[in-house]
């Protein structure tokens, strides 16, 4: 097991040792999230679905390796694609985290790789849909990955009693870094025409810049986090690595029912959060009819209020719980998405109440998801159990774009694709209200919050 967690006896130089690591630990999420903003829910989708059809046949198909695909769905399919390889790679990484104890050039190596392909996005143009479909699977893989190492930190970095607060500033940040870098954008794209750019360009400079910020602000806390030694029983565990690890991890995984029960529920429901936000910008422009500066004020909307829903639920799970914060917000997603597939085609202040419902919801739902599992994961396995966290995250979210895709190049209706997720939702509250979450950190081995 790791001998250096947070819940060592530390004095004031340990209390401001660990503030400090906090902190740095938050600006990640500052760094990467302008990524999942600007880039996934903003621009790439309906970006690369009109190159896409620039490049598609008379009846709208693109065929790469020979594949008819619905230029339309093309997105859709190439999130699916990134989850998949993410899922390959992300439990090997998050095996070596913890056998070495070396997550931070990991961690860094994930990061630029990401940030590299996101940045080479100002390269897309003509009918250069390919391109397009392989940056961003890169990028999206290396996200996933990426947050396997950080999100193992937070047990390391944060006391039991301090997670849910840790967990949701750490959002909060990213949700800030997201709207400052959507002004940006509006400004750039609206007066596109005033800095002799055209609509192309501008774009694709929005892009760019995201991995440029992303790799920017990894510097902080490549800076402040620090590596844990791991103990004997970690190495012993994960010696032989690579697939050999992943099947030991999916054995012990076993050993820990409960915890397995919160991840397949945590995998259905927020598999429907993560289409949600990476369809919502097609959604809007091919079904809504709305303006691109509609779509990124929508979204600049949504990240502002997701800042205060963030740090507004942390409140509610100390009063109520974040097992049932999580399962009311779980209700309103529902609600949403039937509010969405009714919304009228061409009213952006129909769209907008929507994108602040979405707002107030999403922050709070994912940060105390997070904490409320870093309470189920045994000590000295942050990494291997955080890279199956991260599975259900980003990396086994492929479910939800592969349906929302097949609805669309099935039906030829976003509507009818967007009502489709109503049963992540459903059937993810179910089966969250089912795991008895007490029981499921007495039997990982540690301590029980007061209030959880």
């Amino acid at each position: 097991m790791t001998t250096d967690t947070a819940e060592e006896p530390d004095g004031l130089t340990g209390v401001l040792e660990r503030r400090r690591e906090q902190r740095g630990w938050y600006f990640y999420d500052f760094a990467c999230s302008v990524y999942s903003t600007s880039v996934v829910t903003v621009f790439l989708g309906p970006y690369l679905t009109a190159v896409a059809k620039s490049a598609a046949d008379a009846e709208g198909f693109v065929h790469p390796l020979g594949i008819p695909v619905r230029a339309g769905s093309l997105f859709a399919y190439a999130v699916s694609a990134s989850i998949l390889v993410a899922v390959l790679v992300m439990p090997l990484v998050g095996a070596a985290a913890d056998r070495s104890g070396r997550k931070k050039p990991m961690l860094a190596a994930a990061a630029y790789t990401g940030a590299t392909a996101t940045t080479c996005m100002f390269f897309l143009g003509g009918d250069r849909y390919l391109l397009g479909a392989f940056l961003l699977i890169v990028a999206n893989a290396s996200l996933s990955v990426s947050m396997v190492l950080y999100n193992a930190y937070l047990p390391q970095i944060a006391a039991p009693e301090e997670r849910d607060a840790v967990s949701s500033r750490g959002w909060a940040f990213g949700y800030t870094s997201g709207a400052l870098m959507l002004v940006l954008n509006l400004v750039l794209y609206s007066q596109h025409d005033a800095f002799g750019l055209s609509e192309g360009t501008a774009v694709r400079i929005c892009l760019a810049s995201a991995g440029l910020w992303w790799g920017a602000f990894t510097l902080v806390p490549l800076r402040r986090l620090r590596d844990r030694q791991t103990g004997p029983a970690v190495r012993d565990h994960a010696v032989g690595g690579g697939w050999k690890q992943l099947i030991a991890t999916l054995k012990d995984m076993r050993r820990h029912p409960l915890t397995l029960s919160f991840l397949v529920a945590y995998l259905i429901y927020n598999d429907g959060v993560q289409t949600v936000i990476s369809q919502a910008s097609v959604y809007g422009s091919e079904e809504l009819d709305l303006e691109q500066t509609t779509l990124i004020t929508a979204v600049l909307l949504v990240q502002v209020l997701a800042v205060a829903g963030a740090l507004g639920m942390g409140r509610l799970a100390r009063t109520y719980g974040a097992k049932r914060t999580v399962l009311a917000s779980l209700a309103v997603w529902t609600l949403i998405l039937a509010a969405g597939y009714f919304l009228p085609a061409g009213a952006p202040v129909a769209f907008f109440f929507l994108a602040a419902a979405i707002g107030l919801v999403l922050g709070g739902s994912q940060a105390l998801s997070r904490s409320l599992f870093s309470h189920l994961v045994p000590r000295g396995k942050e990494a291997e159990y955080f890279a199956a966290y991260e599975m259900s995250d980003r990396g086994l979210s492929w479910l939800g774009p592969l349906v929302f895709g097949l609805a669309y190049q099935l039906t030829g209706s976003y509507r009818d694709a967007i009502i489709s997720l109503v049963i992540f939702f459903a059937l993810g509250f179910v089966l969250l209200a089912r795991v008895p979450v007490r029981r499921a950190i007495e039997a990982a081995g540690n301590p029980v919050p007061e209030r959880i």
